[in-house]
C-alpha cells in the first residue's frame, strides 16, 4: 500500500493513472520509470508522487540483490556502520531514512560493534517495508520499519540519536534544505549522509545525476543552515562509477543518549500514543493506523477518529 491523495491534486484521474500505467510497463521492460514519469509530466526533477510509484515498483528487488551480491553489500554495510558508530553511543538510538526493504538497516546493525537499543527505518512504500521486515527476520536483527515522508517525518524534535542515510536523498534534486532541515530537526547528535556527491564527481558522472534530478550541494547546504560538517569526501567503496558515493557528516550536540524515540503526528506535531493497531493523538483526534504490523504514519494517512480508544456504548 503506498498513499497517493497528497501527491496527486495536479493531476486529473486520467493523467494520474496514464502515470501508474506506463511507470510500470516502462518498469517491466527494463526501461527507467522515473525517467518515463520526468518525461510524462514535463518535468526536470523527480515528483514525489513518481518517486513513490518507482520505489513500490522495485518492491523485492533490493533484497534479490542483496542475496545476489552478499560480499558487496557486506563492504557497504560494513562502510556505513564505521561511519555512524563514530557518533553512536552504547545504549543509542539509530534512524535510517528511506529505508527500503531494510537490507543496508539490517547489515548496518550487524557490523555495528555495540548495536542501539533503539533502531527505526522509514520508507514511503509500504510494500518495500514489508520486504524489510522479511528480510530483518531473515538476518535476525530488530529494527521498527514504518511509512512516512522523508519531508515530514513523524518523530519529534532530537528524538534519534543519530539519523542516517543510504543514497535516499538522491533524487529529491532541488529540495536540499528541506530534506536537510527536516533529518537535523529528528537527529540529537548527527547526521550521517552516505548520498552521490555531485562535486567532488568526474564530468560523466556529474551529466549522468543531472539526467536523473539527483541531490547537490550538500555540503553547503548544510553549512547554509549552521551545521558543522565534520566529514566530507568520497567513500573508499562504491558500487557505480557513475554515482560516486560519498559521506557528509553533520554533527551536532554531544547531549545524552535517547533510548525511547518520541512520536509526534506529522500534520499537527502533537504526540502520537501507539496501541496494537493505530497511533493517536489524544489532543486532536487524529489516528493513524497499523497495516500488517507496520504503522502508516504519513500525513494523509491520518484519520479524524475522536472515539478510538474510548468505549462506545448505546
Amino acid at each position: 500500500m503506498n498513499s497517493l491523495k497528497q501527491h496527486d491534486d495536479d493531476l486529473s484521474a486520467a493523467e494520474l493513472r496514464r502515470l501508474l500505467v506506463g511507470m510500470r510497463s516502462a518498469f517491466e521492460q527494463g526501461k527507467n520509470a522515473m525517467e518515463y514519469a520526468r518525461a510524462l509530466l514535463g518535468e526536470n526533477s523527480n515528483s514525489t508522487i513518481a518517486t513513490l510509484i518507482a520505489y513500490d515498483l522495485q518492491a523485492g528487488a533490493y533484497v534479490n540483490q542483496a542475496l545476489s551480491n552478499p560480499t558487496e553489500k557486506q563492504l557497504w554495510c560494513e562502510q556505513i556502520a564505521s561511519l555512524v558508530s563514530q557518533h553512536l553511543s552504547p545504549g543509542g538510538s539509530l534512524l535510517e531514512v528511506g529505508s527500503g526493504e531494510a537490507t543496508t538497516l539490517a547489515g548496518v546493525l550487524e557490523a555495528l560493534p555495540a548495536p542501539p537499543t533503539v533502531a527505526l527505518g522509514f520508507d514511503i512504500s509500504w510494500s518495500r517495508c514489508a520486504h524489510g521486515n522479511g528480510w530483518l527476520k531473515y538476518k535476525h536483527q530488530q529494527a521498527e520499519l514504518f511509512v512516512a515522508d522523508l519531508f515530514n517525518i513523524p518523530l519529534a524534535d532530537e528524538s534519534v540519536d543519530v539519523v542516517y542515510s543510504s543514497h535516499s536523498l538522491e533524487p529529491n534534486g532541488g529540495r536540499e534544505t528541506a530534506a536537510l532541515s527536516e533529518l537535523l530537526r529528528v537527529a540529537r547528535r548527527a547526521v550521517v549522509l552516505v548520498e552521490p556527491i555531485y562535486e567532488l564527481a568526474d564530468a560523466d558522472a556529474r551529466a549522468r545525476m543531472s539526467h536523473h534530478g539527483y541531490v547537490r550541494d550538500l555540503k553547503a547546504t548544510a553549512e547554509r543552515l549552521g551545521c558543522s560538517v565534520t566529514d566530507y569526501r568520497l567513500l573508499d567503496f562504491y558500487v557505480n562509477p557513475l554515482n560516486p558515493s560519498g559521506v557528509v557528516c553533520l554533527e551536532k550536540s554531544q547531549a545524552r543518549s535517547v533510548t525511547t524515540p518520541a512520536w509526534q503526528c506529522p500534520l499537527t506535531q502533537t504526540p502520537l500514543t501507539r496501541a496494537i493497531d493505530a497511533f493517536s493523538s489524544a489532543e486532536t483526534g487524529l489516528v493513524y493506523p497499523v497495516l500488517s504490523g507496520i504503522p502508516l504514519l504519513c500525513r494523509d494517512h491520518a484519520v479524524l477518529a475522536s472515539s478510538f480508544g474510548k468505549p462506545i456504548t448505546p
